[in-house]
């Protein structure tokens, strides 16, 4: 269970124009970006029908991130599932605002509105993670 913000670890990763990605590492991890730290105009992604890390894009000042930032970010969540492996794959995107938690559901486990997918190949973005 993570106690406050610092236990929590993230994958991070900067992409151009001030966009940042951030994937959970664990259950507990997943939950907490999710629910505590995604800001409801940010954008989420999950691998459809597998485990895998809650992927978060933030931005400091644009509002709408283009088709090909979109992907990239999928395909972070694709990489960091069980379906890193297996071709293309189906990652849901939504954003934070219409991720919840239902009643008394395990770590990790949230329910999403008005997603849409996006198939994708996994990979990480050609910038490097950032601490």
């Amino acid at each position: 269970m993570v106690e406050s913000l610092s236990d929590i670890q993230l994958y991070r990763y900067s992409l151009p124009n001030g966009w940042i990605i951030l994937a959970g590492k664990t259950d507990s991890d997943n939950d907490v970006l999710s629910l505590k730290i995604a800001r409801q105009n940010d954008y989420w992604f999950h691998v459809k029908g597998m485990p895998g890390s809650h992927v978060v894009l933030q931005s400091d000042g644009q509002l709408t991130p283009d088709k090909n930032t979109l992907k990239i970010a999928a395909a972070v969540a694709a990489w960091h599932s069980k379906a890193r492996n297996g071709g293309t794959v189906a990652v849901s995107c939504t954003q934070a605002k219409y991720v919840s938690k239902p009643k008394k559901a395990g770590p990790g486990t949230v329910h999403i509105r008005n997603e849409r997918t996006l198939m994708v190949k996994p990979a990480l973005p050609q910038t490097k993670e950032t601490p």
